[in-house]
């Protein structure tokens, strides 16, 4: 499978590892490499390149450094070896390395210099590329710290051999470019003077709905067999992140959504659980899926993660439990069938081929019938439905970017958003031509919610609650036969609401900084919300609360009021 830009830059692979993620001549030359050296082996002796536990009865403990005599080597990476003691048992592959002290110096002097070169490459500004060379020397030495944190890990028996550090976690590090607020923002054609899935209709007097090539609700039902992570950390989330994928590059936002667990069966991951009041939109299972791409490899890559933290040495870190893709198209192009799907965890990384989440599984898998049956039952599994559109959910994803994945209980303030953006860039401009600032609030902090759930949620709740009290005819938003004049009504009591509710927190100097998986923060920040929303609806507003002497809000610059939609693509484009 080909590697692009940027998704090569954090592929991973444990050290010493074997990985099939390369093209077929450089796995051939590998191999032909790898017969010489085992030719060149004492008698079958392999060197330790690490400390490795038996995991269960047959497997052969050893430490680094330690010379190993192979008896066998099975296919699947786990080779039966004998000790100096003449104590027998099997090992995996991936801890040894050929005996041969003189050419382990000289190769392992020739790997750093090869790290060196690739490196000042890369750090002179020039484009990452494709390569089918040294491609894993690079990668290797900018995560090695991760690596290692994994080897060290996965020695002492903490995790499977299948976990590796989080791939979607690493691409969400690298920029906004795979956040769900770069694609939020509208989309300029190649000549730069329109925007292409942006459009006024005169006629309905908003946005025009645009159909896409897939347009579908996605239900994540539960994760089943999930392995369990030893005691010597402690997971701090439990979650699944997707994202459309085309088997080379990451093509739309990765979206998380938070896995909810039982003591008793701590195995089993479910979502969307029943709660008091609204369902935090991080916790939501039902998501929608929208794409223009014409790949005919367009599919959902899941990757289900945990973030953790080391007891020992309080170190933090995300992990991948296993990643699955689901191709959206048949070999004839026909989309596949709305209906429940069990999917089958790989470990590794996608970019990985034959790597089991828990290898000890398999292992174990031999002999009669029922027992590779109830093996098949022990795999690490994921459980998602794909649901058709009725006529009212197709109206209303057709109002959202071409390409976006997001949470369906959100839905109805993304296209309050995009209407907002229409009025503002299609129908109030003076000109289409001007690029200057435009003073507008929510165009300008709205997207800073997708990145803070807790603020969105405050604001569906604040919404929900004014809602409430509307007519009737107030309510819909996307339903043709209301009239303009209900729809303008109802976009003004939105903006009322998100004045009221989302601008003084994102600026309140009470709420701590959004930090991903520290309960204390998230508890923090929601006691605050919470206080917060109290306030205003004893107060039937927001006024006496930024008006109170114990309401402290940062300062700001009226430049953080502003919207400038050149600078948001030229950040995005960046």
């Amino acid at each position: 499978m080909s590697l692009s830009d940027p998704c090569q830059r954090i592929i991973f692979c444990r050290t010493g590892a074997l990985t099939e993620g390369e093209d077929d001549d450089s796995s051939a030359e590998e191999d032909e490499e790898e017969e010489e050296e085992d030719e060149e082996a004492t008698s079958g002796e392999y060197i330790a390149v690490g400390d490795f536990t038996a995991q269960q009865v047959g497997d052969l403990t050893f430490k680094k450094g330690e010379i190993l005599l192979i008896i066998e080597k099975n296919p699947d990476g786990w080779w039966m070896a004998k000790n100096a003691k003449g104590n027998k048992g099997l090992i995996p592959r991936t801890y040894l390395e050929p005996y041969n002290k003189e050419e382990d110096q000289e190769s392992s002097e020739e790997g750093s210099e090869e790290d060196v070169e690739v490196g000042d490459e890369t750090a002179e500004g020039a484009e990452v590329k494709q390569r089918t060379d040294s491609h894993w020397s690079a990668v290797r030495k900018a995560i090695s710290e991760q690596i290692n944190t994994v080897d060290v890990l996965t020695t002492m028996g903490a995790i499977p051999a299948g976990f590796r550090p989080s791939t979607l976690f690493q691409l969400l590090e690298e920029g906004n470019q795979f956040r769900a607020s770069y694609f939020l923002q509208p989309a300029l054609t190649t000549s730069q003077l329109a925007f292409r899935d942006l459009m006024w209709d005169a006629k309905t007097g908003s946005i025009r709905s645009r159909p896409s090539r897939v347009s579908l609700i996605l239900t994540l039902w539960s994760c089943k067999m999930i392995p369990l992570p030893g005691a010597s950390i402690q997971v701090l989330s439990r979650h699944v992140r997707f994202c459309l994928f085309d088997g080379n590059k990451v093509l739309s936002n990765i979206h998380t959504v938070r896995a909810t667990w039982q003591p008793k069966t701590p195995k089993t991951w479910t979502f969307s659980p029943q709660v008091t009041g609204i369902l935090p939109c991080l916790l939501d299972g039902d998501c929608f899926i929208r794409s223009n791409s014409s790949s005919p490899d367009l599919g959902i890559l899941f990757e289900l993660g945990i973030s953790y933290i080391r007891n020992s040495t309080g170190e933090r870190g995300e992990l991948s439990c296993g990643w699955v893709f689901l191709k959206l198209f048949d070999a004839s192009g026909i989309p596949i069938p709305a209906k429940t799907y069990e999917l089958f965890l790989n470990g590794g990384t996608p970019y990985e081929k034959g790597v089991e989440v828990d290898p000890s599984v398999s292992r174990r898998a031999h002999g009669s019938v029922f027992h590779q049956m109830m093996t098949v039952r022990r795999q690490p599994q994921l459980l998602v439905k794909l649901r058709s559109l009725n006529r009212r959910s197709r109206n209303m994803l057709s109002l959202l970017p071409e390409t976006l994945i997001g949470s369906m209980c959100s839905v109805h303030l993304l296209i309050f958003y995009r209407q907002i953006l229409g009025d503002v860039l299609l129908k109030d401009r003076m000109s289409m031509h001007s690029a200057d600032l435009i003073s507008n609030p929510v165009l300008a902090t709205f997207p800073k919610l997708l990145e803070q759930p807790d603020i969105m949620d405050a604001l569906r709740s604040s919404w929900a609650e004014k809602e409430s009290t509307l007519k009737r005819s107030d309510k819909p938003l996307v339903v043709p036969v209301f009239s303009q004049r209900d729809k303008e009504l109802l976009k003004a009591v939105f903006l009322l609401v998100y004045h009221d509710c989302v601008l003084p927190l994102l600026h309140s100097a009470l709420l701590p900084p959004f930090r991903w998986a520290e309960e204390e923060t998230e508890a923090a920040r929601w006691k605050v919300i919470a206080d917060f929303l109290k306030q205003n609806r004893e107060n039937e507003g927001a006024l006496q609360a930024l008006l109170s002497p114990a309401g402290l809000h940062e300062p700001f610059d009226i430049s953080e009021q502003t919207y400038d939609f050149l600078g948001e693509i030229r950040k995005n484009a960046a």
